[in-house]
């Protein structure tokens, strides 16, 4: 789950650093900061990839601008081996602990390079082995077995079997961050030199989709159990193509190929280099000056430019969209005026466009949206959420101030960066138009996650929900999941329909079922309203001529993967051409 983040971005404590990014607030951040501060931990800091600031899209979707002016990640041509790759990523991490870690997009990232998932997500969606040989459930859901791939070993040389599995499972659901996603999980045993069963309280059709690696997956990721147990953030030991060199915080992160890589052949590459660089126009002009070699980005203004480039490749993922994209929202407190009241929340959708406001921010990058799910998703349908009404939206103020007597007033929290400020006074001012009282508030990174999760706001401007299947996102929208002093559904609705749409998603083994219950979810958003939808977030990549393959993984049967996923690649099949 990809915790949360903000246009004041609530992932982790890297969120902090953007600077001018547009700051949202991303799960991974979210579960890492909120786990930490449920617990009565010190919570700091935004890392950037869980909670991203809460938008979902499931309004207009444009075409990728990668066409055939832009070579767009993937060729046929044979390999060279060989070279140094640099990406410059829009964040940097926490760390690699992949119990203590809040594995946002640039998480996710470095993952990759030193760990392996147990499973990748198909081309087709669908959840394929990876590290792991084999993931399979019994007839009912309630028992999953995973088998581990024969003599495969780490970085350090100890096997990597069923008991670094088992120990692994074990200490995910035993951590803070991640432990809060994995309470279905009754026991996790060794039954095998090479197998562990995990039983759960109930069916959980979709848990292999936590295992794939993705935001919000990041259990997939399997750690040697000593340096696991460690809690090291740093000198990470794993399966995976690169080995770790060096990492210095907020300057840079180097890995060397793994030359005992258990999949044949990978990786191509002889170094790979991360550069962190929070600011989004340094970010684009590093890459055009050749300091670095690669690129992502979230930031519109950034996108529009990538794509007037030819001279680069490109992807983006505006339409190719692996479950839910990140999303960007208004975050309402439900459980306090004036968002208490169903009318001003009404209201408050009714006052704002998404395709103005797509336009305005977002300079026409990002589509529109009026729910969680995208156009094109089976989870897609009419949700009731409010069309734009200015006159209409004033009219149920004016009828609330009459029967309360008072004036309607609210505060939005925000990050303090220039785009996320630029986004806060638009809202501001579309919502005192409709007669709302309006102040700003600006809250560093650092401190947003937690003001979300101990519900000391009214409304946040938010980023959030991108995630491979919408039980990812669960623990964000069960009520069960609600309490006075911290919540991880951090709108507080409260709604028991959302809980019994849910519980059927994640307990169904029929497609039909899981989609009409997900249609639920949708339109019970539509008519609750816990988020003033905006737009959704459009993640891009632009490289270098000389970086080829950057979107063409495969899965280890030799399959087609899926590529691009919410801002992060795969690097395992990277190659340069010079």
């Amino acid at each position: 789950m990809r915790w949360f983040v903000s246009r004041g971005d609530g992932s982790a404590s890297v969120r902090a650093l953007r600077g001018n990014m547009s700051d949202r607030i991303d799960r991974r951040s979210f579960l890492a900061r909120g786990a930490a501060a449920g617990a009565g931990l010190a919570v700091v800091g935004a890392s950037g990839g869980l909670l991203a600031a809460c938008s979902s899209g499931s309004g207009s979707s444009s075409s990728s601008a990668a066409s055939s002016d832009h070579p767009n990640g993937v060729t046929s041509a044979t390999p060279k081996k060989g070279g140094a790759l640099i990406f410059g990523t829009e964040a940097e991490e926490v760390g690699f602990s992949t119990t203590k870690g809040t594995f946002d997009t640039t998480g996710i990232m470095y993952a990759r390079t030193v760990f392996d998932p147990l499973a990748i997500l198909g081309a087709d969606g669908s959840v394929q082995p990876y590290l792991a040989e084999s993931i399979t459930p019994n007839t009912d859901y309630t028992v999953w077995t995973i088998t581990m791939r024969p003599n495969v070993i780490f970085h350090n040389n100890a096997p990597c079997d069923g008991a670094a599995l088992a120990a692994n499972l074990q200490a995910q659901k035993e951590a803070v961050l991640t432990g809060p996603a994995l309470t279905n999980i009754n026991t996790i045993t060794q039954t095998g030199p090479l197998e562990v069963t995990v039983k759960m309280n109930s069916p959980w059709v979709p848990f292999n989709f936590f295992l794939a690696g993705g935001i919000g997956g990041q259990v997939a990721f399997i750690a040697e159990p000593n340096w696991l147990k460690t809690g090291s953030q740093t000198n990470p030991i794993g399966t995976g193509p690169f080995v770790f060199g060096s990492w210095n915080p907020n300057d840079h992160f180097t890995a060397t190929k793994n030359p005992h890589y258990w999949r044949p052949g990978y990786p191509y590459l002889d170094s790979i280099t991360y550069r962190p660089i929070p600011d989004s126009q340094q970010l684009l002009a590093t890459l055009q000056s050749g300091g670095v070699d690669i690129i992502h980005t979230s930031t519109a203004a950034v996108t529009s430019s990538l794509r007037a480039d030819a001279s680069l490749a490109y992807i983006d993922d505006s339409v190719h969209v692996a479950g839910e994209p990140d999303m960007n929202c208004l975050l309402l407190n439900l459980s306090v005026p004036p968002f208490d009241n169903l009318k001003i929340r009404q209201a408050a959708a009714m006052a704002i466009s998404s395709a103005q406001y797509a336009q305005i921010i977002d300079k026409g990058v990002s589509p529109t949206s009026n729910g969680v799910f995208v156009n094109g998703s089976p989870y897609f349908a009419p949700t009731g959420y409010p069309a734009p009404d200015p006159a209409k939206a004033k009219q149920l103020v004016q009828q609330v101030q009459q029967q309360t007597g008072q004036p309607v007033t609210l505060t939005i929290n925000h990050v303090p960066d220039s785009n996320t400020t630029k986004i806060a006074e638009y809202l501001q001012q579309q919502l005192q138009t409709a007669g709302m009282q309006v102040n700003l508030s600006p809250v560093q990174q650092a401190n947003i996650i937690n003001t979300a999760l101990l519900g000391k706001f009214q409304a946040q401007v938010w980023r959030q929900f991108g995630a491979v299947d919408p039980d990812l996102n669960y623990i964000f929208w069960s009520p069960t999941n609600i309490n006075s002093v911290f919540s991880i559904n951090m709108a507080r609705n409260t709604n028991p329909a959302m809980q019994q749409a849910l519980i059927k998603g994640r307990q169904s083994p029929n497609q039909a079922d899981r989609t009409a219950a997900y249609q639920e979810v949708g339109k019970l958003m539509g008519t609750d309203i816990p988020y003033i939808w905006t737009d959704r977030t459009v993640w891009a990549v632009g490289a270098k001529a000389k970086v080829e393959n950057f979107n063409n993984p495969t899965t280890p049967a030799g399959g087609k993967a899926f590529g691009f996923i919410t801002g992060a690649v795969w690097p395992t099949q990277i190659w340069l051409n010079s």
